[in-house]
């Protein structure tokens, strides 16, 4: 489905990402990690078509995105929920998410299905909304534009260890959707997806199974310093 080759990517004359191949199929599921500035939001903007590209390639389905801007890459199937959120404050929670509905399996109630909290509170602006209803509003518009591949940039962050369950059933129930996990709470993006890809100063310094990873804790603390508090919630 997608695929990078040898990318070299950053912020103008800036790079941050240094020789990055991965390749996702179909369905497949990716955790992103590594610790804080290694590149991670960097290479979901690559793939989104925000970053500029110094060298290599983004392929879609084989086809070469590299030049696309990020609405069309919208159009193609990839779903993107930026870490700020980005929600509409003005519009109601209904109009954020039909603002750029198309048609496909997910529908205003199937999405209301997968966060009831959302149905609850429709006719609400987003300024209205906590920042873990804000953070199901995101997802939630991003699903509405049925995507083949969704990115997450830290979807859980700053969020209280109620919703962080919350979301993290809601993301588990997304099966046979391709996913990109940008998370620092490192153990529950493990539990959420079947590969892991671990980046260190814009390169990939691990890749292989979320299994391998999560049973070898002396790994994980060197690359992503495990913590108190990143344990797999409960469902």
């Amino acid at each position: 489905m997608l695929e990078l080759r040898e990318v070299r990517a950053g912020y103008g004359d800036a790079v941050v990402l240094e020789g990055i191949s991965l390749a996702l199929a179909d369905g497949g599921t990716l955790a992103l990690l590594g610790r804080n500035g290694v590149g991670k939001s960097t290479l979901l903007l690559t793939v989104m078509g925000y970053t500029r590209l110094h060298r290599g390639a983004v392929l879609w389905h084989g086809d070469d995105i590299s030049r696309l801007p990020p609405h069309r890459r919208a159009r193609l199937g990839i779903g993107w929920v930026a870490q700020e959120r980005e929600i509409f404050p003005s519009l109601t929670v209904e109009e954020n998410l039909t603002v750029a509905a198309r048609p496909g399996e997910w529908t205003l109630a199937r999405v209301y299905t997968l966060f009831p909290r959302l149905a609850e509170r429709r006719a609400n602006q987003g300024n209205q909304l906590s920042g873990g209803e804000q953070q199901m509003l995101a997802i939630a518009r991003a699903l509405m534009i049925n995507p083949a591949l969704l990115l997450l940039d830290e979807p859980l962050e700053g969020l209280a260890p109620i919703i962080v369950e919350e979301l993290a059933a809601a993301l588990r129930n997304l099966e046979g959707m391709a996913m990109i996990l940008v998370e620092q709470h490192a153990e529950i993006a493990l539990s959420l997806t079947q590969q892991a890809l671990v980046l260190e100063r814009g390169r990939v310094a691990h890749a292989g199974t979320c299994a391998e990873l999560l049973g070898n804790d002396a790994l994980l603390e060197r690359f992503v310093g495990v913590h108190e508090g990143n344990s797999v919630p409960s469902t």
